[in-house]
């Protein structure tokens, strides 16, 4: 038990850590007026959407937790509440420091690559380390206060950062996609300027996007399954004692002190970019291997001990498969996004069957590498096996936010460059560190789902412990029916996400097309467009397509389980994992891959831009932006949330429910 006070001392290293960055990364070089006036009005309608979708969620907020003080304890209402505010945090504390980091990062592009990836990087870092450090700190802070009789009010906490996260990633990835239609279709396809022409009314809601939507959502998202998987686990060691309890909070801190070592490798030396972030991240898995074994021979465990290191390591090998997945069907210089840009020769619809269908491929590399980690792990240790491997993916979640807030930070400065006219030599650099960028964050997103897929087993396991269910029978037509309205739920909510990007997209080409029609000189560059006006319809569109698709997805598994008992719940929830990894696999590789086809051509290939090619692959990242960036990574928190729903009103379930 004194071994614990690790966890809260590396929650707390971690944090020092960022704010030590983050007093480095303010008193940097910020370039010239244009550049800081271009990242000020960046800044502004980054604040400006995370005040109002934080003050509109509040009231979900306040709502719930009443709810939960009514229906269960006043307890389990303020941990709610608690983790509401420290998802709520990590989404400003990433955004913080990527809205600054951007225009030095821009501005260090003016002297070297090597200059420009290490402010965008420790950037990132910021965002990682603080973040990770917070959630480790949190619960368990909140389990020496409740100890372990009170792991049912840290579900709490866990149940309201899923919560809220949701709302986050769902909000931030309509906004980002919203902006980033909008200014692709009206600016490069019908006018034929630039990406991130000044001229563009809609480039600064584009850029705000990124960090409302990669930074702030994708943080969201990630410390919402760390959180997940780390309570999940205290809960399913209840059973086996204090130190399996304890062991998963133990697990994070050296994950912490893993990700702290590896940054310090994070270096590109005149190297690819993307090269110097992989490296990062498998130093890092390195140095926690080697360190979750001396932490787990230090403990004993009794007979249990070197099984429990090989599901931790399972769980960490899998998450290595998927990056090395992602990487390979997204990265600009593999095959699939080379034959995707080769078939946009012959169209928009050659282009589309062609990332269709390499989505779909990359699902079978990253499931492969999910089961042989489930099958593993619970041979070795049981259900609590499944759960530890999955605490062992996420336990380098510093370095993977960190890489993950490198890619807006990145695409901003790209976009400041441009804007900015700081010359072909400089965008060059930053367009190199961009196509680094896109790749790190459809890996990240690969990682994440992966995680959630271990993740969601583990609060399945919990739920099944909860309500006590020793197996279920697919003869049974309860369970058959939960399964297939399981199987459903994510598909059905990613397409109202979807719908969502496109009504609100919608919204936006038409403001842009009315900017240009109407505004005298503004396609000559002697009139200035109303940013403004369009970071408006973003905010307000994103913030009302949320609503439904955040509500169903707490609406859901409560009343399949209230209508039809814990058993047709417990199918709901198989269903609804299975369905939504393979949709989240497939949307986010799909995604990444048509993005960088068309920076392929952009770059010169295949006739360059304004070709044909270039027009076809445009089409078809604009169809795969909300694959990307919207409905795929957030069937992550989506999932999650549906479980934990179920397993905080489990025991309400089996008292109350209607049948079963």
């Amino acid at each position: 038990m004194q071994a614990l006070i690790i966890a809260p001392i590396s929650g707390i290293i971690s944090i020092l850590a960022a704010l030590y960055l983050f007093s480095n990364l303010v008193k940097q070089e910020k370039g010239t007026e244009k550049m800081i006036e271009i990242a000020d009005a960046i800044r502004e309608g980054s604040n400006a959407y995370l005040k109002r979708q934080n003050q509109t969620l509040a009231v979900f907020v306040l709502i719930m937790a009443v709810l939960l003080w009514i229906l269960l304890s006043f307890q389990v209402a303020v941990a709610y509440v608690l983790g509401a505010v420290c998802t709520a945090l990590a989404s400003f504390l990433g955004m913080a420091a990527a809205v600054r980091a951007n225009v030095i990062t821009a501005n260090a592009a003016r002297g070297s690559l090597d200059d420009a990836f290490k402010v965008a990087f420790y950037g990132g870092a910021i965002m990682g380390l603080s973040i990770v450090g917070m959630a480790l700190l949190a619960i368990s802070t909140l389990y020496f206060i409740f100890g372990p009789e009170g792991l049912d009010i840290i579900l709490g906490f866990s149940f309201g950062a899923s919560a809220l996260a949701l709302f986050a990633k769902a909000g931030g990835g309509i906004f980002t996609k919203t902006a980033d239609i909008g200014a692709d279709l009206v600016g490069k396809v019908e006018l034929g300027i630039p990406e991130d022409d000044p001229r563009n009314p809609a480039v600064i809601a584009d850029n705000v996007g990124d960090n409302v939507g990669d930074v702030a959502g994708t943080g969201a998202d990630l410390i919402d399954s760390y959180i997940a998987c780390v309570v999940a686990s205290m809960i399913l060691g209840r059973t086996l004692g204090i130190d399996f309890i304890i062991l998963p909070l133990l697990i994070g801190a050296i994950g912490i002190f893993a990700s702290l070592i590896g940054t310090f490798f994070v270096r590109t030396k005149n190297q690819d970019p993307g090269a110097a972030l992989n490296n990062g991240t498998y130093l890092t898995c390195f140095f926690f291997a080697i360190l979750a074994f001396l932490l787990i021979n230090y403990l004993g465990l009794e007979d249990q001990g070197f099984k429990i290191f090989l599901a931790t390591i399972s769980g960490l090998i899998a998450g290595v498969i998927i990056g090395i997945t992602t990487d390979y069907f997204t990265s600009i210089d593999k095959a699939p996004v080379l034959k995707i840009a080769e078939a946009s020769k012959t169209g928009a619809a050659m282009n589309i069957l062609s990332g269709f269908s390499y989505g779909l491929m990359s699902i079978l590399p990253p499931i492969i590498g999910v089961c042989a980690a489930i099958l593993i792990s619970f041979n070795l240790v049981g259900v609590y096996g499944v759960s530890i491997s999955a605490v062992g993916m996420l336990s380098i979640v510093g370095m993977i936010i960190s890489t993950d807030a490198y890619g807006p930070i990145v695409d901003n400065a790209k976009g400041i460059a441009e804007q900015s006219g700081l010359g072909e030599e400089v965008v060059k650099i930053a367009d190199k560190l961009d196509a680094a960028g896109n790749t790190a964050k459809a890996i990240t997103k690969g990682f994440a789902i992966g995680a959630a897929a271990l993740t969601v087993l583990s609060i399945f396991a919990a739920y099944s412990e909860l309500v006590d269910i020793k197996s279920l029978n697919l003869m049974k037509s309860d369970v058959m029916v939960g399964l297939f309205i399981g199987a459903m739920a994510p598909p059905f909510l990613s397409a109202l996400l979807i719908l969502g990007v496109q009504k609100n997209a919608a919204r936006m080409i038409e403001e842009v097309r009315r900017q240009f029609r109407e505004i005298p000189g503004l396609m000559e560059g002697k009139a200035k467009p109303d940013y403004a006006r369009c970071v408006d319809i973003a905010t307000k569109g994103a913030l009302k397509e949320l609503v439904l698709p955040g509500f169903l997805s707490i609406a859901f598994p409560l009343a399949v389980g209230f209508l039809l008992g814990k058993y047709a719940l417990g199918g709901f929830l198989g269903g609804s994992i299975v369905s939504g990894i393979v949709f989240a696999l497939f949307m986010s590789n799909a995604g990444g891959a048509w993005d960088n086809a068309k920076k392929y051509i952009e770059d010169g290939n295949l006739g360059g831009k304004g070709s044909k090619a270039h027009i076809a692959a445009v089409i078809g990242d604009t169809v795969g932006d909300p694959f990307k960036d919207t409905a795929g990574p957030t069937i992550n928190t989506l999932i999650t949330v549906m479980s934990l729903v179920a397993t905080v009103f489990a025991p309400l379930i089996v008292k109350y429910s209607l049948f079963g």
